[in-house]
């Protein structure tokens, strides 16, 4: 099971309680993308077609450790980047679980939080922080924030229309077994967003979670009824 996390790095939304649960059953290989946690430093802003970028690297990842074939489990742009995975190299795709999926490039209802945090990183609370610092180190921190911020900002520019999507309209192409888990209170979600999702990729299986907002796998109300969801998901042949 390959876990590909957000925008903010892995340590502000971390799998822990998934890895002490299910580490028995499969392999977990939860890689640090270029630009966070341990791995190398990128210099200047995140290109627009970052999400590409993160999916070939991913496989090249893959690669050097020797595994052909993975269930993909991505969250937040993590969830971007392995539905491209999906549909550049199907033949690596087990199964694929999209997390706090993101279908459209224009987030008018997220543009205040893009460019609060892009200017003032210092404005996120004192909790995420420390772990922001765990993750990236503190020089670091503020700067994987700005940049995811900035990015999201740069996406939405070349959108000629609010529903432009970040696949292209290639979505519906997928062929591997997908399956969508998501909170209704997610806030990163535009109205209508992930059903338009659903809409492209019809014969994919919707798990909502209630009670969950951005990250329902390590939220304290809903991370339990994750884990069922990933055990039925792992269970299948």
């Amino acid at each position: 099971m390959v876990f590909l996390h957000g925008g903010w790095g892995y340590g502000v939304y971390p799998i822990d309680r998934q890895i002490e649960a299910l580490g028995q059953q499969v392999r977990f290989v939860v890689p640090d993308r270029s630009g966070y946690g341990r791995s190398t430093r990128l210099p200047g802003q995140m290109p627009t077609d970052f999400h590409r970028r993160a999916a070939e690297e991913t496989l090249l990842v893959l690669d050097a450790l020797g595994i052909e074939r993975a269930a993909f489990w991505g969250h937040s742009d993590g969830a971007v980047i392995a539905a491209m995975i999906g549909l550049s190299a199907p033949q690596r795709c087990a199964r694929l679980i999209l997390e706090a999926f993101h279908f459209y490039r224009d987030k008018p209802n997220s543009r205040s939080f893009f460019k609060r945090f892009a200017a003032q990183p210092e404005d996120v609370n004192e909790k995420v922080q420390r772990l922001l610092v765990v993750d990236h180190g503190e020089e670091q921190w503020r700067k994987v924030v700005q940049r995811n911020c900035h990015v999201w900002l740069r996406l939405a520019a070349p959108s000629l229309r609010a529903d432009e999507d970040l696949y292209d309209g290639r979505l519906g192409e997928l062929k591997v077994p997908v399956t969508f888990v998501h909170g209704r209170g997610d806030p990163r979600t535009e109205p209508g967003e992930i059903e338009r999702a659903h809409d492209a990729l019809a014969g994919a299986e919707m798990r909502f979670i209630e009670d969950g907002r951005h990250s329902p796998h390590s939220e304290t109300v809903c991370w339990r009824e994750c884990n069922g969801i990933l055990r039925e998901f792992m269970a299948r042949k």
